[in-house]
């Protein structure tokens, strides 16, 4: 698809994309910085303070020294000791550190896990409670993302940010509707009957049978969710024992997967689909084979889009509303709210003035700048591309072109957060920066929508939460899930065998997981 990869926890693909859209879109931002006081310990002269840091790339390594280090030196006191290591060897060096007790000033995780939760138990990161109250970028944190941090009472990581309402949305081929005269789905019942008829009445008009309704992939890729209802990362129903319990053995998931068998009888879905992998279920929307698939206003490949309308001069797109569902809510379900953490070492717990450097140079990163004043006469927009005709440069449309990572040219790059923490999702425009006409159209209506239901967005009360059962089991326990309910789908095995599927699902450790989850919820809304 044109999007980043979903995802159950950080994936590499999205991370990766995600760091890319950041740098591309959102590298300048910021705000003045503090100004910190003087004081003694590991001075580099000057007042200058010493700071260590590691954090996780994808690409290209910046280098360890020159100007823009020197930038930072000169705008924070802080003289910046960074350390750069590739994402695929991170996690195991960041362990080997942490339990040599050499732990750097401020230290970058990749994902909130166990290894966080227990080096926050063990005393390894400060407790930033305090900071949460007076740093602008941390109190405007929602609480609900904010306390998937907080460990006995107390709050361990700063999230570097990520939309918290943008998800997946189904998306059509708005000229097939045109075409056999039918409306936009309200229902499952309808988009069955849009994804038949996108299969059997010729809605591209060439006169051939080579169209059908859903592109689907292995691991039933994407989940076609509705809402929150249907959600099968949401813990949002309840069993009969009052226990919340994974939107993927929920009832609006059965009824996700009641259509996707349906679809699969009448030729309305990819039929080898349990064999492809994320990209080539892509490719059976991209190349105008299949009208529906999902979108979000974020991450849309416009290579992809290219593709299409190469094919299809004339293909437009639309998209669903959240479905009503039974129970009468109607919204899409809350993201994880960030990508990426930041942490602070407790050894800093003596040396207030450092600390506090440290976190006028966070809470400068996170500031956000709109992005129609991310322009060169925007000084902190300026600074942290590391000056026009040096880090960056504009050329006649407007457009920016940044010095590559490598050159060490721009300041935003070494920042422990260069994630700007926007107000809402929609301040940060990103339909904006689509070049493609009809990608910027539905982007923009994408991001209408999610403006027109944000308050009806279901907080899903499991983000964030890691148990002993989820760490071992559960990505056992999503693979059987997948696996059996992809029978279901191509006939293999029958929807109404649904509660048994469930139970075994239950005998094989969700009935543990279910337990620790519901404990964990429990804690955290009695620590709130």
């Amino acid at each position: 698809m044109s999007l980043y990869r979903w995802r159950t926890k950080a994936v590499l693909g999205v991370a990766a994309l995600a760091a890319a859209m950041a740098v591309s879109c959102e590298i300048g931002r910021g705000s003045s910085g503090g100004t910190p006081s003087e004081s003694g310990g590991d001075k580099a002269g000057d007042g200058v303070r010493t700071v260590s840091f590691i954090n996780y790339v994808f690409d290209d390594v910046p280098p360890l020294e020159g100007e823009s280090l020197n930038m930072i030196r000169d705008r924070f006191n802080i003289q910046l000791k960074p350390r750069f290591v590739p994402q695929s060897d991170y996690t195991s060096k960041l362990s080997v550190l942490m339990a040599s007790g050499s732990i750097p000033d401020v230290v970058s995780l990749k994902d909130l896990d166990s290894n966080f939760f227990n080096w926050s138990k063990q005393g390894a990161f400060l407790p930033l409670d305090d900071y949460y109250e007076t740093y602008p970028t941390l109190k405007q944190i929602p609480a609900y993302i904010r306390d998937q941090f907080s460990v006995n009472g107390h709050i361990y990581g700063i999230p570097r940010y990520y939309p918290g309402q943008y998800s997946f949305v189904i998306i059509l081929r708005q000229d097939w509707l045109d075409k056999l005269k039918l409306s936009v789905p309200t229902s499952y019942e309808e988009l069955k009957n849009v994804a038949i008829a996108f299969t059997k009445n010729d809605p591209d008009g060439n006169g051939r049978k080579d169209t059908y309704g859903l592109a689907l992939s292995q691991n039933i890729g994407p989940d076609y969710n509705a809402g929150a209802y249907w959600s099968k990362e949401a813990w949002y129903h309840k069993n009969d024992q009052g226990q919340l319990i994974p939107g993927i053995i929920g009832p609006g998931r059965r009824e996700v997967i009641q259509t996707l068998a349906d679809l699969y009888k009448e030729d309305a879905v990819t039929k080898d689909f349990a064999v492809l992998n994320w990209a080539q279920g892509n490719n059976e929307f991209y190349t105008g084979k299949a009208g529906i698939f999902i979108g979000a206003p974020r991450g849309m490949s416009e290579a992809y889009m290219e593709t299409l309308l190469k094919l299809n001069p004339d293909a437009k797109f639309t998209f669903v509303e959240p479905f009503l569902a039974p129970d009468g809510s109607r919204g899409y379900t809350s993201q994880s709210g960030f990508l990426g953490i930041t942490a602070l070492s407790s050894q800093l717990a003596d040396d207030p003035d450092k600390t506090k450097r440290i976190m006028d140079v966070i809470d400068f990163g996170r500031t956000f700048i709109p992005p129609s004043e991310r322009k060169p006469n925007n000084p902190n927009y300026d600074w942290r591309l590391g000056g026009l005709g040096k880090g960056y440069f504009v050329d006649g449309n407007g457009e920016v072109t940044q010095t590559k990572i490598s050159e060490g040219k721009i300041p935003a790059h070494y920042l422990f957060d260069y994630f700007m923490w926007a107000p809402g999702d929609e301040a940060n425009q990103y339909s904006a920066y689509y070049k493609i006409p009809k990608l910027k159209e539905l982007t923009a209506g994408l991001e209408q929508m999610f403006v027109k239901y944000k308050d009806r967005t279901y907080i899903n009360p499991a983000s964030g939460i890691v148990t002993a059962t989820g760490t071992q089991k559960e990505t056992e326990l999503t693979k059987y899930l997948h696996g059996e309910q992809t029978k279901m789908i191509v006939g293999q095995r029958p929807v109404a065998d649904w509660d048994a599927m469930v139970k075994e699902w239950m005998d094989r450790g969700g009935a543990d997981l279910i337990k620790e989850v519901n404990e964990e919820i429990q804690k955290r809304q009695n620590e709130a």
